[in-house]
């Protein structure tokens, strides 16, 4: 089988490289698993030996790969007929689709069995829960029958700091329930503006994207609600004094940015012009409010300390502000991650970045530009 990559070097062969395989994971979806995983690890009231940390990390990045493993695996037929997939290792010819789905069962019960042994089985019944949604519930049902695919079928890429949070306390709770919809409402914006730039894609394929269903302007004004309340949700954390003041700088000007790019979008005359819009602009504050009071919060970490809830203020103090600290220092990582890809050449906002020029052949010998 030949193939044509990005570069237009032609390659030739079916053996499968380690490069084929790692491609299979769908690595830089599980760099952002790993990445919001360990925020719910480090929110989360409580710690982990630094190896068990490691090891509980390591388990729900196998998990995400599994389920990008699996999504290869039953899409396979409508991922040759895109451009933004066609080049996938099963699409290709590369690898197969028994090559995919032995892949993804194998890293699927390897990770659950892991993070389970090495952690907690609370935590390892999310990760086992995480992969079934994808793989199940969003692959197999809502992507190919609802335009609501990417908002229900969202929440399987919302769970992972529930399940770093769980590793860590070995239980869910309102903040981990609020980890879960920051990144719940951050999903729809992101990928319904990547779906207005590849809607001829989505068509080919029969997949019902909202602006294939619904028009780009239905799609715009669904943009700009969901962005303005993740940004909105963003400042929950400073209310609730989880994290510090100095948080909100950050998260602030992300936010306007993003609810700016939002506008801007809408104000675009169709599709032609999202890729201008907040394709790759995440806001993710990443911490939760809480129905309790501050003094409260303060409690429960002099608890953890291993005390009663009566012990000195001052120690219960600076367990309080050392958590807020670690949390602080967590959520700066993450905004300086997503940050980072902003500057990667293809993913500019202002639409001068280089537009990939995708070319692969299908299985039925044609060559699809």
């Amino acid at each position: 089988m030949a193939y044509i990559d990005d570069t237009g070097v032609l390659s030739r062969g079916n053996e499968a490289r380690v490069g084929d395989y790692l491609a299979l994971l769908k690595p830089r979806v599980m760099s952002l698993v790993v990445f919001t995983a360990f925020v719910g690890m480090i929110a989360a009231p409580g710690a982990l030996h630094p190896f068990v940390a490691l090891v509980a990390i390591t388990a729900i990045a196998i998990g995400a790969g599994a389920s990008g493993a699996l999504n290869m695996w039953y899409d396979a037929d409508i991922d040759r007929l895109m451009t933004r997939t066609c080049n996938r290792p099963v699409p290709s010819g590369r690898l197969t689709r028994e090559d995919a789905l032995t892949v993804g069962l194998t890293l699927s019960a390897f990770s659950v069995a892991l993070l389970g042994l090495a952690s907690n089985w609370v935590a390892a019944s999310l990760l086992a829960f995480t992969i079934f949604f994808y793989a199940v519930v969003y692959t197999m049902w809502l992507k190919r029958s609802t335009p609501q695919n990417i908002v229900i079928g969202g929440a399987a890429g919302a769970f992972p700091p529930m399940v770093g949070w769980a590793a860590v306390t070995g239980s869910t709770s309102v903040d981990a329930i609020a980890l879960f919809l920051v990144i719940f409402l951050w999903t729809p914006p992101h990928f319904w503006a990547l779906a207005l730039f590849k809607q001829a894609d989505y068509a080919a394929a029969g997949i019902p994207m909202l602006p294939n269903v619904a028009g780009a302007r239905a799609t715009q004004n669904q943009i700009v609600i969901y962005s303005v309340l993740l940004a909105l949700a963003s400042f929950i954390p400073i209310m609730t004094g989880l994290v510090g003041p100095i948080y909100g700088i950050p998260v602030g000007i992300i936010g306007v940015a993003f609810v700016g790019l939002s506008v801007r979008l809408y104000r675009a005359n169709g599709a032609d012009n999202a890729q201008k819009g907040p394709v790759p602009v995440p806001v993710f504050p990443g911490l939760p409010v809480h129905p309790l009071s501050g003094t409260a919060r303060r409690h429960s970490y002099a608890q953890l300390a291993g005390g009663d809830v009566v012990m000195n203020d001052i120690k219960t103090d600076a367990a309080f502000k050392a958590a807020q600290r670690r949390r602080s220092i967590a959520l700066a990582l993450v905004l300086a991650g997503f940050a980072a890809d902003l500057l990667r050449p293809d993913h500019r906002q202002d639409g001068t970045g280089p537009v990939r020029q995708v070319r692969c052949e299908r299985a039925d010998g044609l060559i699809s530009p």
